[in-house]
């Protein structure tokens, strides 16, 4: 239905599978993008990834990953992220914009301490996430899990193993969401955000330009 490519954006699909993707959003707070990274620039990603550094992060209360150091590859997913036609795409399907920017990083969560605790994301204007899996490799765990924040199981889950396949989910005072630890010797590599109502992405960009 959608595909981030190099070259920008492609958008396929009727209005009735827009309208299914729709409904399941509706109905499940999530929604599942197979393929939205094209291939060829998968295999890029890979290929930079493979050479790149990662750092030790840590999110006071929530969990803990690798992040990927601010370089050549974030600066190209955040401009091929903050396409206008993918914003407008993304409201299409969830009801939720419009927005402004796309605000993300890439993370490695691997099998030691790396975890994420039940959290909402929200603040900052942040309005739906997206999750993009940039593994090379099938890991194991990594589940992303969806519960009520006024109930302690979760009433979903996605394990988002497709290579170069993403996860948009609802961001909502009602909602809650974590991710589980990853098992096994295979790391979880994921490009993930949140499509934010404000700033607008030139102001954003411009505020990270002369700080």
């Amino acid at each position: 239905m959608l595909r981030i490519a190099r070259n920008g954006l492609t958008k396929t699909g009727s209005e009735a599978d827009v309208a299914a993707a729709r409904q399941h959003f509706d109905e499940r707070h999530w929604l599942r993008l197979r393929g939205f990274v094209d291939s060829d620039l998968l295999r890029a990603l890979h290929r930079e990834l493979d050479r790149a550094e990662f750092y030790d992060r840590s999110h006071d209360g929530i969990g803990a990953e690798l992040c990927l150091a601010s370089g050549p590859i974030t600066a190209s997913l955040e401009l091929l992220a903050n396409d206008p036609a993918l914003f407008s795409t993304i409201n299409e399907l969830t009801g939720c914009g419009p927005f402004g920017c796309f605000d993300g990083r890439v993370y490695r969560m691997m099998a030691l301490d790396h975890h994420d605790s039940w959290h909402s994301d929200l603040g900052e204007d942040r309005r739906v996430a997206m999750s993009v899996n940039l593994s090379t490799s099938v890991y194991s765990g990594g589940v992303t899990e969806f519960r009520h924040s006024n109930e302690s199981d979760a009433f979903d889950r996605v394990a988002n193993t497709g290579f170069g396949d993403a996860i948009i989910f609802r961001l909502d005072p009602g909602l809650r969401h974590r991710v589980t630890g990853v098992e096994g010797s295979m790391p979880k590599t994921a490009w993930a955000g949140w499509f934010r109502a404000t700033p607008n992405f030139r102001d954003l960009f411009r505020a990270r330009a002369t700080s």
